[in-house]
């Protein structure tokens, strides 16, 4: 069974991306000065979120010894539904979405927020939905049960 993902921009090109624009609008938008009094408690702050939704999920997935792969759901030994999984379906993206806050945090970008939104809705879109219907075929089960108790993101 091979579902084909609509999302052609892997996850991390995509960050690259947004990485590079959050940048770009950092340079051309003013810097908001009252960020900039909490831009070290911001950056820490997103930043470990981020490590720790990223290192949380991958361990998850190495402890159920199933791939990781978002291009290949459907190679999914297990449905991880256990650790940081009973946060968020998605914890690899969310923590993507507090270093992309750390990011624009560390530049003082207001401005950036947009971006970190059109990341979000693009993920959803191109990646987490494609994933969500090979994971629904593939645990057909488990997996409506699961969706129905955690949330996609937060």
């Amino acid at each position: 069974m091979n579902i084909s993902l609509e999302l052609k921009i892997n996850p991390p090109l995509q960050m690259l991306i947004s990485v590079v624009l959050i940048y770009i609008i950092a340079n051309i938008l003013p810097v908001s000065a009252t960020l900039l009094d909490y831009k070290w408690l911001l950056v820490i702050v997103f930043l470990c979120i981020g490590l720790f939704f990223n290192f949380a999920g991958g361990v998850s997935f190495r402890s159920a010894k199933t791939t990781g792969n978002p291009n290949r759901p459907e190679m999914a030994a297990s449905l991880v539904t256990s650790g940081i999984y009973r946060i968020s379906r998605n914890p690899m993206y969310v923590g993507l979405i507090f270093l992309l806050l750390a990011w624009a945090a560390w530049l003082g970008s207001l401005f950036s927020l947009v971006v970190i939104a059109i990341f979000q809705q693009y993920m959803t879109r191109f990646q987490i939905i494609p994933e969500e219907k090979a994971l629904a075929k593939r645990f057909a089960e488990k997996y409506p049960d699961y969706c129905s108790q955690v949330r996609r993101w937060l």
